[in-house]
């Protein structure tokens, strides 16, 4: 019998490798991450994730896990927000990215409230009902098992808690998506060479996106995993997409 595969990219792997090989990706771009971002988007990711945090419905208070929390955008946004009752852990399963993420906060001055842990978003290191809201942004699609992952989003929130997914998702405007396209596999790439000396690890990204549930695909997979009222909320013509459920 041969072994199961699963998508990295547009390639076809083992599963067991693609957590390998996403991990390698994100350890090449940790350092770049940032200036790439701002690079890729022309500064609107900032935009998105604003948004993303001010429609969270996260309240002073709260506890909220933030996945694939990278070099820590979301959680520098949500630390004010739930104030100094609250708390925000910071989980990623790269290492590297954390320690990025941790020292830019740390310069920053921001301390209280925050925790920084190495996890696996499939197998949270959590007991049931820890969290007021989980937030994963820019992350779902490199999760080997997305579904396994939103069971465990699902499962450590507490009743009335809320899951929260930003991704890249459909652009809606037939129009847009050939220049899209271009800039995805003409541009990011060369991005990724000059300022990032990696362009595979560009066009990896960019092929991650086009492999990502579209809006309505990902509304039934987080109904699935138990999620209840799970709405979507387009921005930039698709081009990201807000996806919310509840634990009721």
């Amino acid at each position: 019998m041969s072994e199961p595969t699963t998508h990295f990219g547009y390639r076809e792997v083992p599963i067991a490798e693609k957590q390998r090989l996403v991990g390698q990706v994100f350890t090449s771009v940790a350092r770049s991450y940032d200036l790439m971002n701002d690079l890729m988007s022309f500064g609107v990711h900032r935009l998105w994730k604003r948004f993303f945090v001010a429609t969270s419905g996260v309240r002073a208070g709260d506890r909220v896990l933030d996945l694939a929390g990278g070099t820590g955008d979301i959680a520098a946004l949500l630390l004010p927000v739930v104030g100094d009752r609250g708390a925000v852990v910071v989980g990623d399963i790269n290492a590297e990215m954390l320690r990025v993420g941790r020292d830019r906060l740390l310069d920053r001055g921001m301390l209280k409230g925050l925790d920084f842990q190495q996890m696996n978003a499939e197998a949270l290191p959590f007991v049931d009902a820890s969290f007021d809201a989980v937030t994963i942004a820019f992350g779902l699609r490199n999760v080997t098992d997305k579904d396994a992952a939103l069971r465990e989003m699902r499962r450590v929130l507490r009743p009335g808690g809320r899951a929260l997914v930003l991704e890249f998702s459909r652009v809606t405007q037939t129009w847009l998506r050939p220049l899209y396209d271009f800039h995805s596999f003409q541009v990011l790439p060369r991005l990724g060479r000059v300022f990032a000396q990696d362009a595979g690890s560009y066009r990896y990204l960019a092929e991650s996106i086009r492999k990502h549930p579209d809006q309505a695909t990902l509304q039934v997979m987080m109904e699935n995993a138990g999620l209840e009222s799970v709405s979507v909320h387009n921005l930039s013509a698709g081009i990201v997409a807000i996806h919310r459920g509840y634990r009721f």
